[in-house]
């Protein structure tokens, strides 16, 4: 990664953990990454933020969201807006996962006005983009990923940047055991980072954190790591694992 930019691994627990088990599994993790020298997340169900968050109070173990509503209230039974988020001093929060698009019915343009909401009330927001399997088989990576960042980042100011995330997801290494070889994940990041450069400019591509999110793991992780456009990772099923989740971030401080 670049000296410059941020190293964020990011748990994402997906439909996991009842609250008190949550209090527990972050418990145990405290410790494990108590020395840390980058950014350390989980994005846990909407129901463990309360115990993740009293459970993490005063460490640096930042405490995220899986998913939010575009609107600040209104008549969206069963949502959740950025402004309920903040209040309970939430720190990330996930947009636009493969599995909100896949199954939610999530679009380029929910994952905006979304992302816009989320940096509306100062919250970290970390916006996924990725390809299918047949996108990938037919040669439209780059016009996949350049679409999705520049939709996802449409209306943004260059200074709403500086909580911006991006991770990238291909989908068809997300709960499949497959991962990305580290040169297909990095190429992938840079076509990501070169959007955000036609969007914006040199200076703030290069100080946007961009996330793999395809199956890292303790033992892909230091070559993954290791990529000049890969900033860290959103971490699926090893984040509910304390240990397998802490080596990853010790690789990821070297």
């Amino acid at each position: 990664m670049n000296q410059h930019r941020k190293m964020v691994i990011a748990g994402n627990w997906k439909m996991n953990k009842t609250p008190n088990e949550a209090k527990q599994l972050v418990k145990k993790l405290i410790p494990l990454v108590s020395a840390a020298t980058c950014e350390v997340v989980i994005c846990v169900p909407y129901v463990d933020l309360h115990a993740a968050l009293e459970e993490s109070r005063g460490t640096g173990l930042k405490i995220g969201a899986q998913n939010c509503h575009y609107e600040t209230s209104g008549a969206f039974t069963g949502e959740i807006s950025a402004k309920m988020l903040a209040e309970m001093q939430v720190d990330y929060v996930i947009i636009g996962h493969s599995e909100r698009r896949a199954y939610f019915g999530e679009t380029d343009v929910t994952v905006n006005k979304r992302a816009l909401a989320c940096l509306k009330f100062g919250l970290n927001t970390i916006i996924c983009v990725g390809e299918t399997l047949s996108q990938r088989q037919a040669g439209i990576t780059e016009e996949v990923l350049r679409m999705q960042t520049k939709l996802a980042l449409a209306d943004l100011t260059a200074g709403e940047t500086d909580k911006l995330v991006i991770a990238y997801e291909p989908i068809w290494a997300i709960g499949t055991g497959l991962a990305a070889t580290a040169e297909i994940a990095n190429n992938a990041c840079f076509m990501i980072r070169s959007a955000i450069k036609e969007i914006f400019d040199d200076q703030t591509a290069n100080r946007i954190s961009i996330l793999y999110g395809g199956s890292m793991n303790k033992n892909n992780a230091a070559e993954l790591l290791s990529q000049p456009d890969i900033d860290g990772g959103l971490i699926g099923g090893a984040s509910l694992e304390p240990h397998d989740f802490a080596k990853i971030v010790e690789i990821a401080v070297g």
